[in-house]
């Protein structure tokens, strides 16, 4: 008899915004394959009868092949248990649920999708940064820094000033990341943050603009850029109380001195 593969999104890292239907399926867990960053309070959910096995990628270290994921989850389904997918964040959203979801399929694996609190949402909700806006941003845009081998960037060649543009994985190459969003479209004035470890004790916020981004401090992975408009809104006075904002710095623009003037500047060029 074959078993079930469960693929489930394990959230930001607050174990308090993990979903009731994923902390149901980890705790009946037969097998649990997880990402590299899931925190230890997550993972003490899981049955100490159930074989615990980390999967995750991080640059810079041995890390699992895809397809040998695939051969797990395929393997310990076969064996007519109950398998868990432990991704950060959710499944489908750079996760590589796609190529997990067809490899079961092909062997005939019954597969059920639970969906986590994305980073997006769960950074732009720990800056209390509004995503859209009524009056400022009319639309959403996630990309990745992140590709495959092949090298390809799918970034779009234009972006509307009203959208708010998530990235994640940037990486540390803030110039070329600047450089991009500049010529697809957006102002260099642009406000933009980069959140470290949202919703964690370590959590870190720098906020400047694409102008200057190439100047931004490499904070601690895994991060997420936001830029837009809607950047302005945030809440950072109640930052720097809760201590997650990094000490001030010579790129570290206060909300009352983003260059506003900058974009009828622009707009008169």
């Amino acid at each position: 008899m074959k078993g079930k593969v469960f693929l489930v999104g394990a959230g930001p890292g607050d174990p308090e915004l993990l979903t009731l239907k994923a902390f149901r399926a980890l705790k009946t867990a037969d097998v649990v394959l997880h990402d590299e960053l899931i925190g230890p309070e997550i993972l003490a959910l899981v049955p100490k009868t159930a074989q615990l096995r980390s999967v995750g990628k991080r640059c810079g270290k041995k890390s699992a092949r895809q397809e040998e994921i695939n051969a797990l989850l395929v393997q310990f389904a076969l064996l007519g248990l109950k398998v868990i997918r432990l991704k950060g964040g959710d499944p489908l959203i750079f996760g590589r649920a796609g190529e997990e979801i067809e490899a079961l399929r092909q062997a005939g694996i019954e597969v059920e999708i639970v969906p986590g609190v994305t980073a997006a949402l769960a950074a732009a909700a720990a800056t209390q940064i509004p995503l859209t806006h009524r009056e400022k941003a009319s639309s959403l845009v996630v990309l990745t820094g992140h590709h495959s081998a092949a090298g390809f960037s799918d970034w779009p060649a234009s972006l509307s000033p009203k959208a708010t543009i998530v990235v994640y994985m940037p990486g540390y190459d803030y110039e070329h990341t600047a450089q991009k969003l500049i010529e697809a479209g957006l102002k260099k004035s642009t406000p933009c943050a980069v959140i470290s470890r949202a919703t964690s004790s370590q959590e870190q916020v720098f906020r400047t603009t694409l102008e200057a981004l190439p100047r931004a401090p490499q904070l601690e992975a895994p991060t997420l850029l936001v830029a837009g408009e809607v950047v302005r809104f945030a809440d950072h006075d109640s930052l720097r109380q809760q201590g997650t904002w990094p000490a001030p710095e010579p790129n570290l623009i206060p909300l009352a001195e983003f260059p506003e003037q900058a974009d009828s500047q622009e707009q008169s060029e």
